[in-house]
Formats: C-alpha cells, sequence, structure tokens
C-alpha cells in the first residue's frame, strides 16, 4: 500500500510552501487548534500497517558499512550487520524484502523509500550509540527509511518529523493506562510506539514500531505492559486526533 503525497491531507495553509526547510522552521505556527493536521485512528493504523506491507527487491548498491561522503557514519540493517558489531540484521541483496527499514533520522513514506532505493540510496542505517550520542548531526542524507518518531509523526500526517523529545509539545498525557485507545501512542526517553489496542487480558498492548534493536525495521509488536512499565514509557494522545469511530 503506498500512500502518496496527494494522499496525506494537510490543511491547505501547509500546502502553500513547497520547501521542507521552510516547513519545518513553521511547522510549530501550523499546529494550532485551527490548523493542525487532523487524522482519525484509522487513518494512523492504515498508514503504519502500509509500511509493513512495502516490498521491495535489495542490491548490492543499497548496502554500506563504513562513511558516506560527508564523513558519517553508516551501517545498513543487511544482514551482514552482525559482522559490523550490531545485533541483528534482516534483509539480503537478491532477495525480496517486505516492510521500510529503520534510518537514523528518517522520514521517508513507503512512495519516497522506494524511489530513493531506485537512485542509489542505503537502505536504511541503524541507531547505534554513536548515533544517539550525536543526534541530528549525523542522520546521513545517503541512506532511505524512517526512525520511530519519524514512524509516528507520518502515521499522524504531521508536516514535519517531530523527535521522541518534541513529540510532548503536541500531545497530552493520558492520566492513566486504563484510557488508552487506537492512535495514542507510548513514549520514553528514545523511542516511542504506535498502540492499536489490548491483546484479551489487557496484560500486553498491540502495535507498530520503527525498529527497535534486532528488528531494524517498521514491525507490528506485541509487548508486555509490566515490561513497558519497568521501561519507563507512558501513555500519551496527539491533540488533534479524532474520535474514534
Amino acid at each position: 500500500m503506498l500512500l502518496t503525497a496527494s494522499r496525506l491531507g494537510f490543511p491547505p495553509c501547509m500546502r502553500l510552501f513547497s520547501s521542507p526547510s521552510l516547513i519545518a522552521l513553521l511547522a510549530p505556527v501550523f499546529l494550532t487548534a485551527s490548523c493542525a493536521p487532523r487524522t482519525t485512528p484509522e487513518k494512523a493504523m492504515a498508514i503504519a500497517y502500509g509500511y509493513t506491507q512495502v516490498e521491495w527487491m535489495p542490491e548490492a548498491r543499497h548496502v554500506r558499512h563504513g562513511k558516506d561522503s560527508k564523513g558519517i557514519q553508516v551501517d545498513t540493517p543487511d544482514k551482514t550487520l552482525s559482522q559490523h558489531g550490531e545485533p541483528g540484521g534482516w534483509w539480503t541483496p537478491g532477495v525480496t524484502a517486505k516492510s521500510v527499514p529503520y534510518k537514523w533520522g528518517g522520514f521517508d513514506t513507503p512512495e519516497s523509500f522506494l524511489k530513493a532505493l531506485q537512485q542509489g540510496k542505503k537502505a536504511g542505517d541503524v541507531a547505534t550509540k554513536w548515533k544517539r550520542s550525536n543526534g541530528d548531526a549525523v542522520v546521513s542524507e545517503e541512506s532511505a527509511g524512517i526512525d520511530c518518531s519519524g514512524f509516528i509523526s507520518r502515521c499522524w500526517l504531521l508536516p514535519k518529523p517531530y523527535s521522541t523529545k518534541q513529540l510532548p509539545d503536541i500531545c497530552q498525557p493520558l492520566a492513566s493506562w486504563d484510557e488508552l485507545r487506537t492512535g495514542d501512542i507510548l513514549l520514553k526517553d528514545g523511542h516511542v510506539i504506535l498502540f492499536e489496542k489490548w491483546n484479551a487480558d489487557r496484560t500486553e498492548i498491540i502495535g507498530y514500531e520503527a525498529g527497535p534493536k534486532p528488528y531494524w525495521r517498521v514491525n507490528a509488536c506485541g509487548i508486555l505492559k509490566s515490561r513497558l512499565k519497568a521501561e519507563k514509557y507512558w501513555p500519551w494522545r496527539y491533540r488533534w486526533m479524532k474520535d474514534p469511530k
């Protein structure tokens, strides 16, 4: 399932600007009650599912374990990843892959990811300790994919990627885990998960996430509530999420 720009549904005021840098600069102004992107839980989940259904054919040119042209270290999550000091890795050149790979600082749509591969960009870039320590300064423009907060930003139709530190600016914390509903998030410092539903006895959440290790792709996930609470996750809701049907 590919989601083209014409289907993203941004408010008209956001279409006035074609420059990504200008949109990023003005995005905080856009996110007001009168002009914030409005989405629904159903649309958010459809976008999330779409990321997991993208099929693509990896090639040797999509692999990188070394520095890009600007000297930024890149490690793609292909199956040789473990040979380069990081756990995981899942795709192999010449074998059809499914799902959009994790990329540090990535904000691709399924459509832009496939286009980037055609242009020869690398397929993903994992979140190493060095990446986490250096933040935006070590985002490689020569790789394609999406990271955890970029994924949430796309699912909520946001005009720019909001980091895990910025997401609270456009969300409200829930009073308890019992208030969680489809399209909400579970957030901690450094990672975020999209909530879909509870399992039958409400001990496990079912949702979607981009990464983390060792998966390094957009996955459907099932995670115990006890584990999430132990890891200091908390439930939040996008301020302009429409009520579910």
